[in-house]
């Protein structure tokens, strides 16, 4: 009797101990914003067309052992916002568009598993490659009705208290109605934040200080201080979302026995989608996937204790891989050198150094330079004629002739521009907004097994929880 009693106590010690090997101590949550299944799939076209051959060159994420995919409408419409699908992903609960941590009476706040992280004692980061008050990030730790009061979400921010931030910076750190409260910037430092403002000074004070928030340098910021730029147009100094990842990582680790949880958002590949920008999606896509490389090296030093969950809000611009023919020529794409965006402060510095006197031939050769469109790139007549005309609707014309997207407001002969590269590589978009199409949704480590069955949006931190043991 004895003898069965020890056995069967034996059985029961090594069957806690397995629960308890198998869960998530530290934890990485991936976020594609835009991201749906043809931009992964056209990403890894293009990689394989790029080598001479039909097929697909794997990114690492898709390789994760366990896939499915994720459904994302939101409380009130069945295309969903950044917001509504932010606070899914962050909180389990489904919300209208366009709030942010409430429940769709917009009075009910809901923790997100970032703070049921912090509540276990674990170390939290939230970074993204857009500003740190944008819809995504603030889905885990803002609760607002309208994910446009980003003053307040700011305030949040530095309220909920997390160890590590990071992103392009405040998109409006300062309250003209209230000016004695002083900036974000006042108010973190008040709180006990280090702001820093690029890799390097981050490496200098990360060690002495005890929270952090990461940001692009201030002459980046007086660019555009939505967003870091595109990968496509990443210059030397810029700050990416791979040195982004690696620093959450570091600062995360300082007090490695806690644990951690560490989400991070690719928030341009949204960005591309709304301009309907092919090439610059590709790589953004692959630029998040270089990132969570950087994850992935952790997790092989901590392959039993460590689980990383990759997945997308919504998808953007419903692109569509093939025109027609039943054939692709994404390798056209290669010729495009820099962003649609970028084209056009191009276009608009040659203005400014021609005295807005330039030549349709000097047009013709930055087309050529940053595009190959004429050289690689063979136009018919119907396209030549395209950029003819938007050439004269930004330079003949007396106003300048513009294109807006979600984010982006680009001169008219970029925009004809990447539309017919696009057409080249047979790429199409269906709008310049959301759709209701699937997400992909792969995870590897600890309790990855819990992410192979369809699933929805809203189930995601659910599973991590269990995972984690925050429930």
């Amino acid at each position: 009797m004895k003898k069965r009693f020890f056995m069967a106590w034996m059985l029961l010690v090594v069957a806690t101990l397995s629960v308890w090997s198998q869960q998530a101590k530290y934890v990485f949550y991936f976020i594609g914003d835009g991201m749906g299944v043809n931009q992964v799939n056209g990403t890894e076209a293009y990689r394989a067309e790029l080598e001479g051959r039909i097929g697909i060159t794997p990114l690492l994420f898709t390789q994760f052992p366990y896939a499915t995919m994720a459904t994302t409408y939101s409380a009130n419409s069945k295309i969903t916002d950044s917001a509504a699908s932010g606070t899914a992903l962050a909180t389990g609960h489904k919300t209208n568009n366009g709030t942010l941590g409430l429940l769709p009476d917009l009075k009910t706040a809901v923790n997100s598993i970032a703070v049921k992280a912090q509540q276990a004692g674990a170390r939290v980061g939230i970074a993204t490659s857009v500003s740190i008050d944008h819809a995504t990030p603030a889905a885990f730790y803002a609760h607002v009705p309208s994910r446009n009061s980003s003053y307040e979400i700011g305030q949040q921010l530095i309220s909920t208290g997390f160890d590590f931030y990071a992103g392009s910076d405040f998109v409006r750190p300062t309250n003209r109605k209230a000016p004695e409260e002083g900036t974000l910037y006042e108010q973190s430092k008040k709180a006990g934040y280090t702001i820093v403002r690029s890799y390097k000074e981050y490496q200098r004070k990360a060690r002495k200080a005890n929270k952090i928030i990461l940001f692009q340098s201030e002459e980046a910021s007086k660019r555009d201080r939505g967003s870091i730029p595109y990968a496509i147009d990443r210059e030397k100094g810029d700050l990416s979302l791979t040195e982004i990842t690696r620093a959450g990582i570091n600062f995360l680790s300082k007090e490695l026995s806690k644990g951690f949880f560490l989400m991070v958002e690719g928030g341009k590949i949204d960005y591309a989608g709304h301009a309907n920008d092919a090439a610059t999606t590709f790589a953004e896509v692959e630029d998040f996937d270089n990132a969570i490389r950087v994850a992935y090296e952790f997790y092989e030093q901590h392959p039993d204790e460590t689980l990383i969950v990759v997945t997308a809000d919504h998808e953007t611009g419903g692109i569509v891989l093939g025109t027609g023919k039943y054939d692709l020529n994404l390798q056209a794409l290669k010729y495009q050198r820099m962003s649609v965006n970028k084209l056009s402060a191009k276009l608009n510095e040659l203005r400014k150094k021609t005295n807005n006197k330039v030549t349709w031939e000097m047009a013709q050769q930055l087309l050529g330079e940053h595009f190959g469109l004429g050289n690689p790139l063979k136009l018919n007549k119907q396209q030549e004629s395209r950029l003819r005309k938007a050439y004269d609707d930004n330079f003949k014309d007396q106003e300048t002739a513009y294109d807006e997207s979600m984010y982006q407001k680009d001169e008219r002969l970029a925009t004809v521009a990447k539309e017919i590269i696009n057409e080249i590589a047979m790429v199409g978009w269906m709008s310049g907004s959301h759709s209701n199409g699937y997400v992909p949704v792969y995870a590897i480590g600890a309790g990855a097994e819990k992410f192979c069955h369809r699933t929805d949006n809203a189930e995601l931190p659910m599973k991590i929880a269990e995972a984690a043991g925050w429930e």
